[in-house]
């Protein structure tokens, strides 16, 4: 195993503390826990939004906290949730009587663990109020949750939904502006190369030099089906299409369109299956409204790529459009 580190056991703690420190005048870190919050949190007459999971995804979940999109993310160890009593002081820190939302991605670690902190939170009179991002449309269920998986369209639901706070709205109206995210958002990966946990030192599975995977998770849970690798144009129609089906998307119709390294594609080979995720959708008479090609939900070093679909209206359009200063989603 190769990775710049010092300790796997401190690796999480170091990265929060260099997070940090690269961005001091956005984000702040509670002290004795694993919670990066806005330096101006809580936020005056506005509701909160945490989210949060298992570390190795970077940049999610820190990278999102900032004025327009999360008011704090917790993080567990890597591929681990974090655990209640650290939601929950990512709860607290950010309450302002305006109640709060967490948004989870759909692992039976972090349902459990944000629940148990919803319930805390209730019980000293904070309102809070959840959504569960289940986009993925490879499998569902797997070694990891049950029904589908929430991968990289989480990144979109922290956008909407932290403009939408931003606007003012009440917890009610992010709430169901989330959840309308969630219902037009659907991803799936692929990826070429297994990835390797700090505390494991092995890789978390394996792929010939040949081989691929469809629909692996962001943790390396299993997916449709393992072949030789082919074209990046036959991936991109692969992924695609799976994406169009599940939304029953038609012509006429308008979608943002990410693109999402794992953490070890260059971004040469993203734009690569951009080209053709674009030529694809505009031959189908689908409109691209934006496009954002990069790395958003990474799963450590692995090698290989998601592609995520949202199907847009007006009221989308103009929250995804809004101000966001999050260190690794300004716009």
């Amino acid at each position: 195993m190769k990775k710049i580190i010092n300790d796997p056991n401190s690796a999480v703690q170091d990265m929060l503390d260099g997070f940090v420190a690269a961005y001091p005048n956005d984000v702040k870190r509670l002290p004795g826990t694993t919670v990066i919050a806005r330096k101006d949190a809580p936020v005056t007459n506005k509701v909160g939004i945490v989210s949060g999971g298992g570390s190795g995804h970077e940049p999610a979940h820190a990278g999102y906290v900032g004025e327009g999109m999360l008011d704090a993310a917790v993080a567990g160890e890597v591929f681990t949730s974090p655990t209640p009593d650290q939601v929950f002081e990512g709860i607290k820190a950010v309450d302002n009587g305006a109640g709060v939302l967490l948004v989870i991605k759909n692992y039976t670690g972090d349902i459990m663990n944000f629940e148990m902190a919803a319930e805390l939170a209730e019980a000293e009179g904070i309102n809070v109020k959840q959504v569960v991002v289940n986009d993925d449309v490879a499998v569902e269920d797997s070694s990891f949750t049950t029904g589908r998986r929430g991968i990289a369209g989480t990144v979109f639901v922290h956008k909407i939904a932290g403009a939408k706070a931003a606007q003012g709205a009440s917890l009610e109206e992010v709430q169901a502006v989330a959840e309308k995210t969630i219902q037009n958002v659907s991803s799936i990966g692929m990826a070429l190369t297994p990835c390797i946990v700090p505390a494991a030192g092995t890789p978390s599975f394996e792929l010939k030099e040949n081989e691929m995977e469809i629909g692996i998770g962001i943790h390396g849970e299993p997916g449709i089906e393992r072949k030789e690798i082919t074209t990046a144009d036959e991936i991109a129609v692969e992924l695609t299409e799976k994406v169009i089906a599940d939304l029953g998307l038609k012509s006429g119709e308008e979608v943002a369109v990410m693109v999402n390294g794992l953490g070890g594609t260059p971004e040469m080979e993203l734009f690569i299956v951009n080209k053709k995720v674009n030529q694809l959708l505009s031959d189908k008479g689908i409109t691209i409204y934006d496009t954002f090609v990069g790395e958003y939900m990474t799963s450590l070093e692995m090698a290989g790529c998601s592609v995520t679909l949202l199907r847009l209206d007006q009221e989308l359009k103009t929250l995804l459009d809004a101000e966001s200063k999050a260190p690794a989603f300004r716009r």
